[in-house]
């Protein structure tokens, strides 16, 4: 038979959407919190191992000397989750099931994250590798934003600079422990990519089973069909009636870009500096990752709670891509390791403070919460996926100026991705005016 809501069975995790005309729940619990985190945390491990390290492994493997190929995997993968997660957005706002409005759409994408992991651990060229990421980006590059718009449906102001900052935390931990398997696994094809993306697929098992949406079959908002219309309408919005929305988008692609140009191409940087192969610069990027990991958690935990209590978010969002930015001019001028491991350190810090504040600042200007949160959550994910999309596309470009043959430029790529973050803080900085 239906239950009822008094019938039911009380959840792992209660929910806890608030009713229409509220910002949110007074507190998402704990419990929530952890699980939150958690899922991110392998979501994380499942997509950015394969940036960092893997992809590069395997591009290495079907086509040596030919990095720029890495680019371009990377960056049509990206474009993919571009037109997926405002789709998968707008459809969970108005999905009426005894899941809940974001749970079917965690559980399809996850299994789809899933179906890609023997493609890339198996492809025989390439253009199949290609393949592979794509459907890795339309799976775990889904699950991203419908976890951003779990959050719009959560939490409050007070709590979204703290769980922000976690969130940026197991960013940073997610490429640490995928560097630590890279090393470990770098014989291995299969464990290279079936590992991360295990976690990932467990964690967000985890988080559907223990938090229970509510039954969404007995919302009463009042939304219109789905037509033609309203779908082309799903990417795109006003920015004329949502400026700060808006300008922070604009802020975080900035940033996102300059992010993606010093991230992508670390492996072969690594190699051109030490002066040796891809394969055997996977312990380094470890190295170097862990050298960074309590500065990002210092800056991630830090900014994120001063913000709240301090309840600015401005300052913070300029500060930490203005860091950043000094970090990977450091790395691209440094003359030795010593000097790439300080640059490493300093950025990392900078990203943490950028990643938490803004991601706060971004749920404080979120416009339609109650009813479109997560098709402007997925519309928040193009400043990522666009960036991460464009950026590798552009670098050949950068790499190859100035460049003799058989080498890169990578002190331009480097530079360019600095004034790219800082003018992302700036932007955040002086243009959005409804949150200090």
């Amino acid at each position: 038979m239906t239950l009822t809501p008094a019938d039911r069975p009380s959840p792992a995790v209660p929910p806890a959407e608030g009713p229409p005309g509220k910002a949110g729940p007074e507190d998402a619990g704990p419990a929530y919190v952890r699980l939150l985190i958690l899922a991110q945390f392998g979501v994380f491990m499942a997509l950015v191992t394969p940036i960092a390290i893997s992809l590069a492994i395997r591009v290495e493997q079907l086509a040596p000397d030919h990095e720029e190929y890495l680019g371009y995997i990377i960056g049509t993968g990206g474009l993919t989750t571009v037109v997926a997660a405002p789709l998968v957005g707008m459809l969970s706002d108005r999905t009426r099931s005894r899941l809940g409005r974001r749970s079917p759409y965690l559980i399809a994408a996850t299994a789809v994250g899933v179906a890609a992991l023997p493609v890339l651990a198996l492809a025989p060229s390439v253009p199949v590798l290609g393949l592979g990421w794509v459907l890795a980006q339309l799976g775990w590059g889904t699950v991203l934003p419908l976890l951003l718009a779990s959050q719009a449906d959560r939490l409050p102001e007070a709590q979204r600079g703290k769980v922000s900052g976690l969130a940026g935390v197991v960013q940073q931990l997610a490429p640490v422990a995928g560097a630590l398997m890279g090393g470990a696994f770098a014989g291995s094809n299969l464990l290279l990519f079936l590992v991360p993306g295990t976690i990932g697929a467990v964690s967000m098992v985890l988080f559907v089973a223990l938090v229970r949406e509510p039954d969404s079959r007995g919302r009463g908002d009042d939304l219109p069909p789905i037509t033609a219309a309203s779908l082309a309408r799903t990417y795109v919005f006003d920015p004329r009636q949502n400026p700060d929305f808006a300008w922070n988008w604009l802020g975080k692609f900035l940033f996102m870009v300059g992010l993606t140009f010093n991230t992508t191409f670390t492996a072969f940087f690594l190699a051109d500096r030490m002066g040796v192969r891809v394969e055997e610069v996977s312990g380094t990027i470890a190295v170097l990752a862990g050298g960074g990991i309590f500065a990002t958690m210092l800056g991630a935990l830090g900014g994120g709670l001063l913000s709240d209590r301090l309840r600015r978010r401005r300052i913070f969002v300029l500060a930490g891509g203005g860091v950043f930015a000094l970090g990977v001019t450091v790395m691209a001028l440094a003359p030795g390791m010593p000097l790439i491991i300080a640059g490493a350190i300093l950025g990392n810090f900078g990203l943490g403070v950028f990643a938490a504040v803004d991601q706060a600042l971004m749920l404080d200007v979120l416009p339609d919460r109650e009813t479109d949160a997560g098709r402007f959550a997925g519309i928040y994910n193009f400043s990522t996926t666009i960036a991460q999309g464009l950026a590798p596309l552009i670098a050949p470009a950068l790499l190859a100026v100035g460049a003799a043959d058989g080498e890169r430029n990578y002190t331009l790529l480097y530079l360019v991705a600095a004034a790219f973050t800082l003018l992302g803080g700036l932007v955040v900085a002086t243009r959005i005016t409804s949150v200090r």
